[in-house]
């Protein structure tokens, strides 16, 4: 007798060499269309299939686990943030969840490296200029920005991709803070040349940009509060490629308005994918439409990780890459 082929429901559409691959090995439903599922579509696709492979955009609750019924067994998530699932309600379903982590991070420290150069270096702002027609040759004075070798670097959440970043910020000459809920490795420390805060508020001041790269959790949402981006310096700049809710976007639309922040660069919002329309607005915001990991690399890679993960799965072992509550 064959065995059954595992059924896997598809929620976004995904690289071709991957969908080609997942339906090589499994019975898939595949979204052609690229358009959102709606809350009702992803329950009937859990129902439907044993594993369901969502992307950020697909909020998996407490009260989709009540309904998505008895079938659904894993949730293979494309992507390494894992915030838009209730991932308690998950096992206490039954229901395995896993991730793509690692492959990401070399991607998303590019981007936030572009960010760190882009504007403190005012570059955005210089390309529109020049779209305007405001460039009337070179001036002693215009569009200056701030240099960046010899800045202070505080990245908040020295992980994969956190690391990443401050290998790049040191080649460009900026020394390397951390906030971490504990240090890192001594070696790596050392090989950084990093420094550990264990307060955040005792870092933030002393910081010319600040890099956003921890997860989103209830315990970082508005980490970057309104009294945490008062104690940052007028000149200081604010990166974030993690997730949008990290920062009160509010209160950091304030702070550059008053020119107590020099500014932003943003490749996530509080509310995607509608974007904070007063940091929209702003000359001195870099803002990108979350795209720190679009690499077609990085896209194929992911999947590569999905399909590892549900292959284990149904080889009857434990997949590679789950999420264990409790373990950092």
């Amino acid at each position: 007798m064959t065995q059954r082929r595992l059924k896997v429901g598809v929620t976004r559409k995904l690289p071709q060499a991957v969908e080609a691959r997942l339906s090589a090995l499994f019975d898939v439903t595949l979204n052609d269309a690229d358009s959102p599922v709606s809350p009702e579509g992803l329950i009937a696709l859990a129902r439907e299939n044993d594993v369901l492979a969502p992307t950020l955009g697909d909020a998996l609750s407490a009260d989709f686990f009540n309904e998505c019924g008895d079938r659904l067994k894993l949730i293979a998530n494309f992507g390494a943030g894992v915030d838009h699932i209730d991932i308690a309600a998950a096992n206490a379903h039954g229901v395995t969840v896993t991730n793509t982590p690692s492959v990401l991070a070399e991607d998303a420290a590019d981007m936030a490296m572009a960010l760190i150069l882009a504007a403190p270096r005012r570059l955005v702002e210089g390309v529109k200029a020049l779209e305007a027609g405001d460039f009337k040759g070179w001036s002693p004075t215009w569009m200056l920005g701030r240099r960046v070798r010899g800045k202070k670097l505080g990245v908040i959440g020295l992980g994969r991709v956190g690391e990443a970043v401050a290998r790049r910020a040191r080649a460009f000459g900026l020394s390397i803070h951390y906030h971490n809920r504990r240090p890192i490795n001594p070696h790596i420390e050392d090989e950084l040349g990093a420094t550990f805060w264990p307060s955040l508020d005792e870092m933030l001041p002393r910081m010319d940009i600040v890099s956003v790269n921890c997860p989103a959790t209830a315990q970082t949402r508005h980490l970057l509060s309104r009294k945490r981006l008062a104690l940052m310096q007028p000149h200081a700049y604010v990166v974030n490629i993690s997730r949008g809710e990290i920062i009160d976007e509010e209160a950091l639309a304030d702070a550059i308005e008053a020119g107590k922040l020099a500014g932003a660069g943003l490749d996530v919002f509080e509310n995607e994918p509608k974007p904070n329309q007063r940091l929209l607005a702003a000359r001195n915001v870099v803002l990108l439409p979350h795209m720190a990991s679009a690499t077609i690399e990085s896209r194929i890679e992911m999947g590569e990780r999905v399909i590892i993960n549900i292959k284990m799965f149904a080889d009857g072992h434990k997949p590679p890459d789950r999420i264990i509550l409790g373990l950092d």
